[in-house]
């Protein structure tokens, strides 16, 4: 398991992106319309698409990724319950080391506050 906290991990990778979105503006706009789109509500909701996205990052052992749809999936009101599942789906398909990113995964699930309205 990872030795970092994801609440600073993502803080950190936003403060280091903002000389990318300085050199590379263009570029680094288009990724953030893409990512909009792609994550808007339509057939499925944005709290299914999160999940997707997070089982995506544990697939391909994206520490930072885990960071920033943990933190979106909590926003969205996901329940451990919700989480644990799709955890599970992740290690039936990634085997061993999807269930190494499942268990960073439950350790930045349990460092983000829920958020309550």
């Amino acid at each position: 398991m990872s030795s970092f906290d994801h609440p600073s991990l993502i803080q950190q990778i936003g403060q280091q992106m903002t000389s990318l979105r300085k050199a590379q503006p263009e570029a680094m706009q288009g990724f953030g319309q893409l990512a909009k789109a792609a994550m808007a509500p339509g057939v499925l909701g944005e709290k299914q698409k999160e999940l997707i996205a997070l089982a995506i990052g544990i697939t391909q052992h994206c520490s930072g990724c885990i960071g920033f749809h943990v933190k979106a999936l909590r926003r969205l009101g996901c329940t451990r319950a919700e989480l644990e599942e799709m955890l599970a789906v992740c290690v039936y398909m990634g085997g061993g080391p999807a269930l190494m990113y499942a268990s960073e995964t439950l350790a930045a699930w349990d460092a983000f506050e829920p958020v309550t309205a």
